[in-house]
């Protein structure tokens, strides 16, 4: 995977003036693309209910949870005048019930678009150069002063760049080719999902590339945070409400993404939806806004009927951290609704801006590097790309992508067909994620020792294992080691079918590997999940946090050979 410009330390900007980029166009013409935004969701709504009976119970379903929401859900960044609003729609849908049957039709379609007009407004970003340009150098100042923040010589040290983001943090893979197709096209990015820190880490390796600013839907319950609040709104994000699943907003939400993507904003969203709970690369990942880049390289098509269409390329991106601060409320999370299969209240450990601070102090100051690997870049429908934006299909032949949404010689939408290929591209990305994985030491450590403490209790399930005491987990080193050499060699053999990647750090003497990875893992919990005893023999403090750890290397039948 890695090329030779890996240790280049940033690119020049591929559009030297920001009046250029896809977003600043996006945000001159703002309320244009809101209208758009609005008039697409409403006929796709309607198309779509098909009768005046199921509008109207689409719209009190979608009152029914907005008000349950607004009871049992509140968050600070909700509207002032929510309450109203939704008040409001409730008489207006009583009038519209006892009405004659023409004007409730009327009625409905009226209220239909108000709701979606709100929603629009609400999830909209407002991208401004200045911000960006400051958030750009607030973010680099304050990275790498908390970088050298533990690694002062003296007083005053800290205001120098002894050490730089490029050495803690690695972009590797496809990145000359990153750049070429943002100048060719219309990128989307689709990065796994960990950590808080993957928003704020993927800005900043756009920026190192020199790419254009990108669009990206950011989680509303973000915006409660005071830090972040005023820059996201300004850098174009729009506003994701993860507590709406009703179909009005999904739609709404949905034709944003598609109409921003045809208008040629490149793009970032997690197509996992959230962070990993449970630490495994994402496998199921959601198709719906996925699924936008589809429509809208059909809508690219249909627009030049003859001519050369902007292609739409889709990147997927591997971000790899030895710790991850969340994992024990993560994993905890995952462990309640997978054992329980309960509903549970997404909660946000670091939902303040003091909070959020003390995170990032304790991430840049403890030592342990991030590597984001950039995979091969694909068209829509998972067919890789070259440097030119050529797809090809898998025996290396060049294919046109128009051709796919092709029937009886014109280009024809078709749900169906392009549900299909919103599969086929999920399933692209995620065998492309666990290609371009890259393997720390503390993965491995991770992965070898939860099974051997596994092999210690057969007849245990999950639940059984992770209540056993302490006391009653240990694993003897030399039986580690063995193991780990084991399990290392079959990481090397996946590596030589270019099935997944390593860091440098797994080569060498296995000890001293496993002395790295236990050093890493879980650095920053105040149970470690993996430690040395007096004796030198491996045990855990939270069998839990291990098990998120492992859960890395899952999906690779590494276990098979324990």
């Amino acid at each position: 995977m890695a090329s030779k410009d890996n240790h280049k330390k940033s690119f020049k900007p591929i559009l030297a003036g920001t009046e250029e980029w896809p977003v600043v166009q996006l945000s001159k013409n703002r309320e244009e693309f809101i209208e758009e935004v609005v008039n697409e969701s409403v006929q796709r709504l309607l198309d779509e209910l098909a009768s005046p009976e199921k509008l109207m119970d689409e719209l009190e379903a979608t009152l029914y949870s907005e008000r349950m929401r607004i009871k049992e859900n509140p968050w600070k960044v909700d509207p002032d005048d929510e309450v109203a609003f939704w008040r409001d729609i409730k008489s207006r849908l009583v009038d519209a019930a006892i009405g004659p049957e023409m004007k409730r039709n009327e009625a409905s379609q009226e209220i239909l678009r108000d709701i979606v007009k709100s929603y629009t407004h609400q999830m909209a970003g407002n991208f401004k150069r200045s911000s960006y340009r400051l958030a750009r150098e607030i973010v680099k100042f304050g990275f790498a002063r908390l970088l050298n923040a533990t690694r002062v010589k003296r007083f005053g040290a800290i205001f120098r760049s002894e050490y730089t983001l490029d050495d803690k943090i690695k972009i590797l893979g496809q990145r000359r080719k990153l750049r070429r197709l943002a100048g060719k096209g219309t990128v989307v990015l689709v990065p796994t999902h960990f950590s808080n820190m993957d928003s704020i880490l993927v800005g900043w390796i756009i920026h190192v590339l020199g790419l254009p600013a990108v669009i990206y839907g950011a989680g509303l319950n973000l915006f409660n945070i005071s830090l972040f609040a005023y820059f996201m709104n300004s850098l174009g994000a729009y506003k994701v409400d993860r507590r709406r699943k009703n179909l009005t907003y999904l739609e709404t939400l949905k034709a944003y993404s598609r109409i921003a993507i045809q208008r040629g904003a490149h793009s970032l969203f997690f197509p996992g939806g959230t962070r990993s709970r449970s630490g495994q690369i994402e496998k199921s990942l959601k198709l719906g806004l996925l699924g936008t880049t589809i429509e809208a390289q059909r809508h690219l098509f249909q627009q030049s009927e003859q001519g050369k269409a902007t292609k739409i390329f889709i990147v997927p991106m591997v971000i790899n951290y030895n710790f991850v601060l969340e994992a024990p409320g993560l994993i905890n999370q995952y462990l309640t609704r997978k054992g329980q299969e309960r509903y549970y209240v997404e909660s946000d450990e670091y939902s303040t801006t003091y909070k959020i601070l003390t995170f990032l102090v304790k991430f840049f100051t403890k030592g342990s590097d991030i590597s984001v690997s950039i995979g091969k870049p694909m068209d829509v429908l998972g067919n890789f790309v070259d440097e030119e934006g050529n797809s090809y299909d898998r025996r290396g032949r060049v294919i046109d992508t128009r051709d796919y949404f092709v029937s009886q010689g014109r280009i024809t939408i078709d749900r169906q067909r392009e549900e299909q290929y919103t599969s086929m591209l999920g399933n692209a990305i995620v065998r492309e994620y666990y290609r371009a994985n890259r393997v720390f030491p503390s993965h491995l450590v991770a992965f070898v020792a939860f099974h051997l403490f596994k092999r210690q209790y057969p007849q245990f399930d999950l639940y059984n294992l992770l209540r056993l005491p302490e006391e009653d987990l240990l694993i003897p080193y030399l039986e580690f080691c063995d193991t780990a050499e084991v399990i290392r060699e079959k990481v090397y053999q996946l590596k030589r079918k270019n099935s997944i990647h390593t860091a440098s750090e797994l080569k060498g003497d296995i000890e001293a590997v496993i002395k790295q990875g236990m050093t890493n893992i879980g650095m920053y919990h105040s149970k470690r999940p993996l430690l040395f005893n007096r004796q030198g023999d491996i045990v855990t403090q939270d069998l839990s946090v291990l098990y998120y750890y492992h859960n890395r290397l899952q999906g690779y039948e590494f276990h098979k050979f324990i």
